[in-house]
């Protein structure tokens, strides 16, 4: 799945549910269930994600949207098969990116 985010710090909860095309709430079940996933809380106790949470999430999402892990499977994926899953998918993250900006030059010939 590619993410349409600019490239900033920190992102809020609201603009990351919508780039993944989730609710906010499974964003926050998923920091619940997934170690992996830390985001930095102001003093309001606002969620900031890094870029490098972006990158879990979009791990998790892939486990569990696309290839239909189960919650316990994904953690279990990610713990066991972290480092061979997380280079197989950022491959396919930059395939994606480079087919859309392929079709964006098609579009605009």
């Amino acid at each position: 799945m590619h993410v349409e985010l600019p490239e900033k710090r920190y992102y809020g909860i609201g603009e990351v549910a919508k780039a993944f095309g989730v609710n906010t709430s499974l964003i926050r079940f998923w920091e619940k269930e997934f170690d992996v996933l830390q985001p930095k809380k102001n003093a309001k106790g606002n969620r900031k994600f890094t870029p490098q949470d972006i990158q879990n999430l979009k791990l998790i999402y892939h486990l569990v949207k696309e290839r239909g892990f189960t919650l316990e499977g994904a953690k279990t994926h990610l713990k066991e098969e972290k480092l061979k899953t997380l280079s197989k998918f950022e491959i396919i993250d930059k395939l994606q990116f480079v087919k859309a900006e392929l079709l964006k030059i098609k579009d605009q010939l």
